[in-house]
């Protein structure tokens, strides 16, 4: 067994589960999405985001191109949520919820996008 790929799995796979965490619930209901979970996101996502720069391979720029696209995404919702907290301090709303929590969206297809690729590598190395 190679630590680094499980290591490599585990933060791939760890970062779409906390972004699917944060982003399932009423989209317009701020007590359902925490911004700490989103915070964890966002941390575990630039975790992964590190470990895909050593792949040289067409596939692991497609990898790392999810990762950025994720670590960008999620970055854009806390910045709007840090922005409509403690710059505007205005509460969040349904409506800046729904800009915070769709932008956690975007961020889980690519996630889901790295997994499907980090799956699909596996199952082609296995033959």
């Amino acid at each position: 067994m190679n630590l680094e790929k499980v290591v490599f799995g585990f933060f791939i796979i760890f970062a779409c589960t906390l972004n699917f965490g944060f982003f399932i619930g009423d989209i317009e209901r701020p007590e359902l999405h925490h911004p700490l979970e989103l915070g964890a996101a966002v941390v575990v996502n630039l975790i992964a985001t590190v470990l895909k720069f050593g792949d040289r391979t067409q596939l692991g720029a497609t990898h790392l191109a999810t990762s950025l696209v994720a670590t960008f995404q999620l970055a854009a919702a806390t910045l709007v949520w840090v922005w409509r907290l403690y710059v505007a301090e205005m509460p969040m709303d349904a409506e800046w919820t729904a800009v915070v929590v769709s932008l956690s969206g975007g961020a889980l297809l690519a996630n889901l996008f790295s997994v499907v690729l980090l799956i699909g590598e596996t199952l082609r190395q296995g033959r």
